[in-house]
């Protein structure tokens, strides 16, 4: 099994946890990305990293339907996304799911294990935003963390073109590997709302 998959099923894991917590009255409150309420930030996390993760395993694209979708507006939406992460999970599962290219629209494509571990950070990083925004912490271990770090270091100039990732937060070169993912990604780890 690869890195990036025992990544993403850590992360999976850690992601319903964090879900699991998120009480209905603070969905409209503030979160630590400034242009999302916890409830716009949740439906976003939800739509990519389970119902998106899925689908690009399967090399099809996301319906509509789903991109205007609000799941939490729906009774046991945490519920929901822990099935859907596993169904997510046992897509990827699949050999098949690693080779060749991934639509991603407008007639482009990626690199099945590029998406899968963009997706990966995605999980783990908006994960963190929903987990501060609430009072809680993302926690994963630093083999987790190192994927993440990989990604976010691969990909961090593209994100701040697309104002994806804002400036890079100092923090010491010693910080744990997940702490330094989140700085470069333009996150105070040390940021609570």
């Amino acid at each position: 099994m690869n890195e990036t998959y025992k990544a993403m099923t850590e992360c999976a894991a850690e992601a319903v946890r964090v879900a699991g917590k998120v009480r209905g009255e603070l969905l409209d409150g503030p979160t630590t990305c400034a242009e999302f309420d916890l409830r716009a930030l949740v439906n976003h996390w939800v739509l990519y990293t389970s119902y998106g993760l899925e689908r690009r395993a399967l090399k099809q694209p996301l319906p509509e339907e789903l991109v205007a979708r609000d799941f939490t507006a729906e009774d046991g939406w945490a519920a929901a996304y822990a099935a859907q992460l596993d169904r997510a999970l046992q897509a990827w599962a699949d050999p098949a799911a690693w080779e060749g290219e991934i639509p991603l629209g407008d007639g482009r494509t990626g690199a099945a294990p590029q998406i899968a571990a963009l997706i990966v950070k995605e999980m783990a990083v908006h994960g963190w935003d929903v987990a501060r925004s609430i009072g809680e912490d993302f926690a994963i271990s630093d083999d987790s963390a190192a994927v993440v770090l990989h990604v976010v270091e691969e990909n961090a100039e593209l994100y701040r073109q697309y104002q994806g990732f804002a400036a890079p937060v100092e923090v010491p070169a010693s910080a744990p590997l997940f702490t330094r993912a989140l700085a470069l990604s333009g996150r105070d780890p040390h940021q609570t709302v």
